[in-house]
C-alpha cells in the first residue's frame, strides 16, 4: 500500500501547482539561489535534483526531457552546460535548504534553497 505519500498541494489545482514548481525550478537554475517558503523549497528540491541528474548525461534525449519539465531553453542550457559538468562526480545532494526568519506579513516559515 502507498499510504502517506501525497505531495503538498499549496491550495492550488494541479495545473497551477505544476506551473508553480516549474517557475520556481527555472528561477533556481537561472539565479542559483532563491528565497521562498519552507514548504515550497522542500517540494522543489527533489524536482530540481532529478533535473540536474538528467543534465549530467547531456544527451539530446535528456535535453528534451529537461525542456519539457522546466519549459525554457535558457534553463536547459544552464543545466546541461554549467551544472551538469559541475556535479559530474557527485551522486545527488545538489541543493541545500537553509531556514530563514519568518516572513513579516503572515509569519510563514521562509527558507533559502541554493545549489551546493
Amino acid at each position: 500500500m502507498n499510504h502517506g505519500t501525497t505531495k503538498r498541494k499549496f491550495g492550488r489545482e494541479k495545473n497551477q501547482r505544476n506551473a508553480l514548481i516549474k517557475s520556481l525550478a527555472l528561477s533556481l537554475v537561472v539565479h542559483k539561489k532563491i528565497d521562498t517558503t519552507l514548504a515550497k523549497a522542500k517540494e522543489l528540491r527533489p524536482f530540481v535534483e532529478k533535473l540536474v541528474t538528467k543534465g549530467k548525461s547531456g544527451t539530446l534525449a535528456a535535453r528534451r526531457i529537461i525542456e519539457e519539465r522546466i519549459g525554457s531553453p535558457r534553463g536547459v542550457k544552464i543545466l546541461v552546460d554549467e551544472l551538469g559538468p559541475k556535479y559530474k562526480e557527485r551522486n545527488g545532494g545538489y541543493t541545500r535548504i537553509t531556514k530563514l526568519p519568518r516572513r513579516k506579513g503572515d509569519a510563514s516559515p521562509m527558507a533559502q534553497i541554493e545549489f551546493v
